[in-house]
């Protein structure tokens, strides 16, 4: 009888491995840290706008950062990971992979509060990619003034002498 259970068992572990197997060939290849780990499947990224200026924001304001990516390879483009330099700073990633000639995008949100003065920002994306599989985008910000203006203290004016 423990012999059934086992043999059992046994089937059913076998049947969730082929169902893996299966979608992942379903998906055009295998898992992502497959990918990544074999050259066979490495191909070539155009990035559009790695380095973006945003400009001036209120201290406060969440600022959404978009870099599109194109993939100029023969193989799907995987994007593994994407990590920001800053708490302050929220990536996103593509979850299925870029077909060759295919548009896609990185996205982050950037919160502005506690950030008074110049912000440069950057974020590393882990890639499939011929070469370099870290690429770093980079984005710079300047962040003035809370919201309601600046507050109010108690400050004496300077005479001038006059």
């Amino acid at each position: 009888m423990k012999f059934v259970y086992l043999f059992a068992a046994l089937l059913g572990f076998t049947a969730c491995i082929s169902d893996e197997e299966s979608k992942a060939a379903a998906q055009g290849g295998t898992d992502s840290a497959t990918v990544l780990n074999d050259s066979a499947n490495y191909t070539t990224v155009q990035w559009s706008d790695s380095i973006q200026n945003l400009g001036t924001v209120r201290e406060g304001e969440k600022l959404e950062v978009v870099f599109k990516m194109k993939n100029t390879g023969t193989k799907p483009l995987v994007v593994q990971s994407v990590a920001a330099s800053c708490g302050c700073t929220v990536p996103s990633k593509p979850e299925e992979p870029v077909m060759p000639g295919a548009e896609a995008a990185i996205k982050a949100v950037f919160d502005s509060q506690g950030r008074s003065g110049t912000n440069h920002k950057t974020i590393t994306v882990v890639t499939n990619t011929i070469g370099n599989q870290n690429h770093v985008l980079e984005f710079n910000v300047e962040v003035i003034g809370s919201k309601e203006g600046p507050k109010a203290t108690n400050i004496q004016p300077v005479k001038t002498g006059i």
